[in-house]
């Protein structure tokens, strides 16, 4: 890790460093024979923009194969609005290479720069730009690496020789609202499917999405504080209303085109498509209402499907990464629920039982899968939050786990898995920043030989955040609380409480790694003792966990808020006289519930991009747990914040981008205008400009010391000089 500047404060470094993750190395791939491992890293913890490197397994040696500012002659980056919005989905706030993909050889990479399409000879550690039509997107070589395929922002598919000789359309849009090769909004943003097209192992043909988008509502986002600029086009598939229409095709680079067919009908979430050496390639659709899924495999010669899996939830339908897939002896590897618990199956066999809930599977082998885990719903777990990485036999037995410390269960960790080299990412509470060691697998296949660490060039944070984990209450809501650094009970007594939540669906707080507390600890440093509780309906603790939630959002996970911070009080010096709280996106609708519901508990709140009318968020995401408001327009009623509007007793700041074109500047100005009529007072205060993130350095720094101002004032603390 490197040093930071003598004159950093934690909120300028934290805003700079893109929560320290700039310097640290990502995106790790391993060569199909284990020679490299590939990688993106930028070369300082203030410099943002990536560069590609290898580490050669044999050596432990790191090169560079593709450094940005070389190819682009020292330019500066020119991103086009399909760009930027495609890194606004994937939460990407860095620069340079953002993202790669290997041929079947792990020999050739390709990236694209400023809309142009670049690929790197890893062997040779060189890197040539190709002839191609921009600005494009998401390019990918063919397993053999003669071509490179690639979307661009017209809508069309294209191909790219890899030896520079030619470069055609493969697919052309045929419609307005056609893009052929890039996943549509709805997959990005919510099934984490962030591709539209897949090479065949044979390089002959591809996979490829076409979505059309034709049926999708059209937003307008404006930006007020440059009224000569027109507002930007969005397509937004909102609760209740269309979604894009995706379809499927067979391409061959012979010019031969054969359409998938599937009950389209029935199920229109592309969900996953997975296409290995050997496999039939296998589809996960879904139904609109999620509750019915299915897993189909695909005959490439005439693009009819077969069911190979069905499964029917009464509430939901999780999808995960790295499933379905095949073993190489023709098994369907899966994450099921209807265990009762998450598990792994492999084939008809459930290989895991109820200790374990299943996060993702990141690599198939001949024997065995490798996967993440947490635990559960366990109650013999002595910590929550700890993640970690496990390989078990495609029989259920011989199950171990990956870990760098010896204790995978006070950690947590990632990895990728190929030719017998693991990559294992390690964050442990205790520890800044993240350890990625690369390991081999010895003869006995358990035990690991070390290759080699790849360094993080990070900044080392200016403060140390100090989480305890405790579960708590009756309900084992996994929490961490933190005090300020040097605090003494005997000589500061009870401290204001600030709540820092997420609180819901896919936002796991409460973690046993370092880097994800800072924020909590530097807030806990302004004089509060900070509590993070990650109750019902967040991940890790159960299927039954994160489905008690259905049709109510405001209910349970805010009572599961109170319940903690009441169990705590008991063990921790928390002024339950002066309680606020805050939050961003589904915290910040969250923190404006409390003061809405319970200012018998919650006595100030902020609040960030908050969801505050349901009706307006997407499809995908709102429809899984609250159902179609056409169906259930009691439940939207009863969960979204402009119906609460008149309780408000409270010191209340809300937040919000007015560039925002996930969670849309509207929801604010809705529950504005429904304060300001029932005469409630209230601090609005918008950012012209930012998005549903906040990269821009001066803004993020300066929010968090609004939010510390507000609270202390809110609370009657006198603040101090900064």
């Amino acid at each position: 890790m490197t040093t930071h500047t003598s004159a950093d404060t934690f909120p300028r470094q934290y805003a700079r460093t893109l929560r320290y993750t700039v310097g640290a190395p990502r995106s790790f791939s391993v060569a199909p024979d284990g020679s490299r491992v590939v990688f993106l890293r930028s070369s300082s913890g203030s410099d943002r923009a990536n560069l590609l490197w290898t580490l050669d397994t044999a050596t432990g040696e790191e090169r560079i194969a593709a450094d940005p500012a070389a190819l682009l002659g020292g330019g500066e980056e020119d991103l086009s609005p399909a760009e930027k919005a495609r890194r606004e989905r994937s939460r990407e706030g860095s620069a340079g290479i953002v993202g790669y993909a290997l041929d079947g050889a792990g020999r050739t990479a390709a990236f694209a720069l400023s809309g142009r399409l670049f690929v790197a000879d890893l062997a040779a550690g060189t890197a040539t730009e190709l002839p191609a039509e921009g600005p494009l997107l998401d390019p990918r070589p063919s397993p053999d690496g003669t071509h490179v395929a690639y979307a661009t922002t017209s809508g069309e598919l294209r191909l790219s020789r890899t030896d520079g000789t030619g470069d055609r359309v493969l697919a052309a849009p045929d419609g307005p609202n056609v893009t052929w090769g890039q996943a549509e909004f709805i997959a990005q943003e919510e099934m984490s499917r962030d591709r539209g097209y897949w090479w065949s192992p044979d390089s002959d043909r591809l996979l490829v999405e076409r979505a059309d988008d034709s049926p999708v509502d059209r937003w307008w986002i404006a930006d007020p504080a440059n009224p000569d600029r027109e507002p930007a086009e969005v397509a937004y598939p909102a609760a209740g209303t269309a979604d894009a229409e995706v379809g499927l095709w067979l391409l061959g680079l012979d010019g031969g085109r054969t359409e998938v067919v599937w009950d389209r009908a029935a199920f229109p979430y592309l969900a996953r498509v997975h296409w290995s050496k050997g496999g039939v390639p296998l589809l996960l659709v879904q139904s609109r209402d999620q509750r019915v899924q299915q897993t189909l495999g695909l005959d490439v010669a005439t693009g009819a499907t077969e069911l190979l899996h069905e499964e029917r939830d009464d509430v939901w339908l999780e999808l995960f990464q790295g499933v379905p897939a095949w073993t190489p002896d023709g098994r369907l590897v899966r994450i099921s629920d209807e265990s009762g618990a998450r598990s792994l199956v492999v084939g008809d066999q459930t290989v895991t039982g109820p200790d374990l809930h299943l996060r993702s599977v990141l690599a198939v082998t001949a024997e065995e899968v490798f996967f993440t885990a947490s635990g559960g719903a366990a109650e013999t777990d002595p910590e929550p939050g700890w993640i970690a990485v496990g390989r078990i036999g495609h029989d259920g037995k011989r199950l171990s786990w990956e870990s760098a410390n010896g204790r995978p269960f006070t950690s947590v960790t990632t990895a990728v898995h190929a030719a017998g080299i693991t990559v294992r990412a390690t964050a442990e509470p205790d520890l800044p920043g993240t350890l990625v060691q690369v390991a081999r697998d010895l003869p006995e296949g358990v035990v690991v030989d070390d290759v080699a660490v790849i360094a993080s060039h990070a900044e080392t944070p200016v403060i140390t955040a100090r989480p305890v984990f405790r579960f708590a209450g009756e309900r084992r809501i996994p929490a961490a609380v933190f005090l300020p650094t040097g605090y003494d009970r005997e000589r500061d007594g009870l401290l204001p409480v600030l709540m820092d939540p997420y609180g819901g669906p896919h936002g796991q707080r409460v973690v046993q790694a370092h880097n994800p507390h800072l924020n909590s600890q530097w807030f806990a440093d302004q004089g509060f003792a900070v509590v993070v509780a990650d109750g019902r309906g967040t991940p890790g603790r159960g299927p039954a966990w994160e489905k008690s939630i259905h049709h109510d959002f405001a209910g349970a996970t805010l009572d599961d808020q109170v319940d903690a911070l009441r169990a705590l009080a008991g063990e921790f010096p928390l002024d339950l006289d002066r309680v606020a709280i805050r939050g961003w996106s589904y915290g910040g609708y969250l923190a404006a519930l409390a003061v809405l519901r319970r200012p018998d508990v919650f006595h100030a709140a902020v609040a960030g991009a908050p969801v505050t009318d349901w009706r307006l968020y997407d499809t995908h995401y709102t429809e899984r747990y609250l159902g179609h408001p056409a169906e259930h327009p009691e439940v939207y009623d009863g969960n979204s914040l402009t119906g609460y509007a008149a309780g408000l007793e409270r010191p209340l700041m809300i937040i919000h981008g007015l560039a925002d074109d996930n969670v849309v500047a509207a929801h604010t100005l809705r529950l504005s205008s429904a304060l300001l009529a029932a005469g409630r007072p209230h601090t609005v205060l918008p950012l012209s400009g930012v998005t549903h993130m906040t990269p821009q350095e001066e803004v993020a720094e300066n929010l968090l010391l609004l939010q510390v101002d507000f609270v202390k004032k809110s609370l009657g603390i006198r603040a101090a000089a900064r």
